[in-house]
């Protein structure tokens, strides 16, 4: 029997996803399929300034790392008029490139313009300084943090001297080593002093938590979140590199259980300050659990940002997954007809918003096959994780991105 999902099916705006909730959540998640694709970005753009502009959401945070993401804001709030800067010096995952992101950075500035402080819209990253070949080194969060402290506190109440964390730290190349991604022997995440250096992190965190109740300005308010979020960061670091040495059987797993998070920790910090709308893969912003395979490894399978973020929030997070039908110039082809990209893919329309709710009770049980894909870099929809969902954005075709697509 044929399945008719039309009534499912609405136009691609903010107020379509705000009816599928009961209220406005802290954290709006927004997930991809598949990164790179400037269609998905564009899609994302619109329906963040239509959130910005009638629901009052005040954060952008996207999968980029979190201390570079502080040199977009800066740019965002007037702190700096160089653009071209700020794509590159301000993402990371060679995000800094898209047209998409460009415009989407260009856009918070100009509604920026001109508003008091407390109106602005700010800029985050919230992945972990973290890329598929390794970690980066502690140091520039270690050290912003103890300088914030030794510059605030007697010196006698700092866990060590400015001359032993240097040492501790030593080169950043070590830290750095390519190799240790795949070969534990190669990382330097369990050495005495790496050891050290987390019990002294640790010490730094606790004592500027110590002094969260001290009256401050707006300004130097703002400087104790940016030391959180070094001293989250620093922490993280540490742990990461710990098991990057680590050669047991659940290495990987633990490594991408770490790495979310840390992102669910800066989703958490950024939501106690306002509403955050959030961009990401959905395999870091799904409620389910999440898997996937790397390289010649075993399955890795871990708890996602945003099934640690709904954990603590409950109803205040949302997520709206993206779903698509075809990525011609990477080898995805249109959807089996009945998947559940392939019954969306039959709508007349390129885009839609979908009641996943309603989606499910015509789908009925047993669920539709999985689509596969052939090609790595795409992670279809698993209809599974349907009930997990909020909502869907479904989009038909991606197009190929040109260079000119890239902004000037």
């Amino acid at each position: 029997m044929a399945i008719d999902v039309k009534d499912s099916a609405h136009a691609v705006d903010a107020a379509s996803v705000m009816r599928l909730l009961p209220a406005r959540p802290r954290v709006l998640a927004l997930g991809e399929p598949t990164h790179g694709e400037e269609s998905l970005l564009e899609v994302r753009n619109e329906l963040f300034r239509q959130f910005v502009e009638r629901e009052g959401y005040r954060t952008i945070a996207i999968e980029s790392d979190c201390l570079l993401g502080l040199v977009v804001d800066e740019y965002v709030t007037g702190g700096t008029d160089d653009l071209d800067r700020a794509m590159e010096g301000g993402f990371s995952h060679g995000l800094g490139s898209s047209g998409a992101n460009r415009e989407l950075v260009r856009w918070v500035r100009a509604y920026n313009e001109g508003r008091p402080v407390a109106e602005c819209v700010r800029f985050a990253g919230f992945d972990g300084p973290l890329e598929i070949t390794g970690a980066a080194s502690p140091r520039y969060a270690l050290v912003a943090l103890y300088d914030y402290l030794a510059a605030r506190v007697a010196p006698d109440l700092l866990p060590c001297t400015t001359e032993t964390l240097e040492r501790l730290l030593g080169a950043d190349e070590p830290w750095t080593e390519p190799a240790a991604m795949t070969d534990a022997s190669r990382s330097v995440g369990q050495s005495a002093r790496a050891r050290e250096l987390m019990l002294l992190a640790d010490d730094l965190v606790a004592l500027l938590d110590a002094r969260a109740p001290e009256p401050t300005t707006s300004g130097s308010r703002e400087e104790w979140h940016r030391a959180r979020l070094c001293g989250r960061t620093a922490t993280g670091l540490l742990r990461y590199h710990f098991w990057m040495a680590d050669s047991s059987a659940g290495r990987m797993s633990r490594l991408v259980e770490l790495r979310d998070r840390m992102m669910a920790d800066n989703l958490l910090a950024l939501a106690e300050r306002g509403p955050v709308l959030v961009h990401a893969h959905n395999s870091h912003l799904q409620r389910d659990r999440s898997s996937m395979r790397m390289w010649d490894q075993p399955l890795v399978e871990w708890w996602s940002a945003g099934a640690i973020v709904s954990a603590h929030l409950g109803a205040e997070y949302a997520f709206v997954a993206t779903a698509l039908g075809t990525i011609r110039h990477r080898g995805v082809e249109e959807p089996p007809p009945k998947s559940v990209e392939g019954l969306l893919y039959a709508l007349p329309d390129d885009r839609y918003v979908v009641d996943v709710r309603r989606l499910n009770s015509v789908l009925g049980e047993p669920r539709p096959a999985a689509r596969t894909s052939s090609w790595f870099g795409y992670a279809p929809l698993d209809p599974v994780h349907l009930g997990g969902l909020d909502g869907m954005v479904f989009v038909k075709d991606m197009r190929r991105c040109a260079a000119g697509d890239r902004g000037a």
